[in-house]
C-alpha cells in the first residue's frame, strides 16, 4: 500500500501577526498512566530546529529538544488526566480535556515569564488528529498528521511524550516488577504476560480491554465471597 503523502500545511491565518499554538497528546493507547498533552506558542522570531513528530525523533533527540522549546517558546503548558479520569470520560474526551488543561497552563506559564498579558486569548489552536476540543473558548482546527506538519504541534508532540515518559521512568522505580521503562505502558506481549502474574495498580486504565478482562473474574469471586 502506498504511504500517503499530505500536502504542506497551509495557516489560515499568518502566524507572524497572530498568536498560533499547537496542542498534542502522548499516551491515548497506554494500559496505564496519565494521558499527558502538551500546548506550544511559538515565537516567530526565535526559531527552533530540529522540529518534528516526537514519534520520529529518538528519545535522546526528544530529551535534547524538550529545555529548547520551553527556553524558546513564548510559551508552554502541560495538561493531563488520570486514569481514573480516562475510566469516567473515556479516552477521547480525556485527551480533549487534557489538551486544554495544558492550553490554560501555557498562558499561566506566559504570564509568569511575562511574554502574555492577563486575559490572553490565542487567535488559533491547532490540534493534532481529526478533533478538536468542544465548548472552548480558543478558535480551534484539526490538523491530520500535524505533529509532522505544524511546528507548533511538533513542538507540543515533543513536551507530551518526555512528560509521560518521564513518568513512566518514575513508576519503573517505583514498581520495577512491571517494567514501565520498557513497554512505557503499550499492550505488549512481555507486559501482558507480566499482568497475569502481578497485581493491577491504581495507575491502570480499568475501561481498558486487556485491564478490564483480568479483573473481572477477580470481581466474580469477590462477589462470590460476600454470599458465602
Amino acid at each position: 500500500m502506498a504511504k500517503v503523502i499530505l500536502p504542506p500545511f497551509e495557516y489560515p491565518i499568518d502566524p507572524a501577526i497572530y498568536k498560533i499554538c499547537g496542542a498534542d497528546e502522548a499516551g491515548r493507547g497506554p494500559l496505564m498512566g496519565n494521558v499527558v498533552a502538551a500546548c506550544v506558542l511559538l515565537d516567530p522570531l526565535n526559531p527552533i530546529s530540529g522540529l518534528n513528530d516526537s514519534k520520529q525523533l529518538s528519545e535522546k533527540k526528544r530529551d535534547a529538544l524538550e529545555p529548547v522549546i520551553k527556553e524558546k517558546a513564548l510559551a508552554y503548558g502541560i495538561g493531563q488526566c488520570t486514569p481514573q479520569e480516562i475510566d469516567t470520560l473515556n479516552i477521547l474526551h480525556a485527551s480533549m480535556e487534557a489538551m486544554v488543561r495544558a492550553y490554560r497552563n501555557m498562558v499561566l506559564n506566559g504570564i509568569e515569564k511575562g511574554t502574555l498579558k492577563e486575559g490572553f486569548i490565542c487567535d488559533l489552536m491547532l490540534v493534532d488528529g481529526n478533533r478538536t476540543p468542544k465548548n472552548f473558548e480558543v478558535n480551534t482546527l484539526a490538523v491530520v498528521k500535524g505533529d509532522a506538519r505544524v511546528s507548533q504541534i511538533a513542538a507540543a508532540s515533543i513536551l507530551a511524550k518526555v512528560e509521560r515518559d518521564r513518568q513512566m521512568y518514575e513508576l519503573d522505580k517505583a514498581y520495577p516488577e512491571y517494567q514501565f521503562a520498557k513497554h512505557k505502558g503499550y499492550p505488549t506481549k512481555a507486559h501482558l504476560e507480566i499482568l497475569q502474574k502481578l497485581p493491577i495498580l491504581e495507575c491502570y486504565r480499568k475501561s481498558y480491554g486487556p485491564v478490564k478482562k483480568l479483573l473481572s473474574p477477580k470481581t466474580e469471586i469477590d462477589e462470590q465471597e460476600l454470599w458465602v
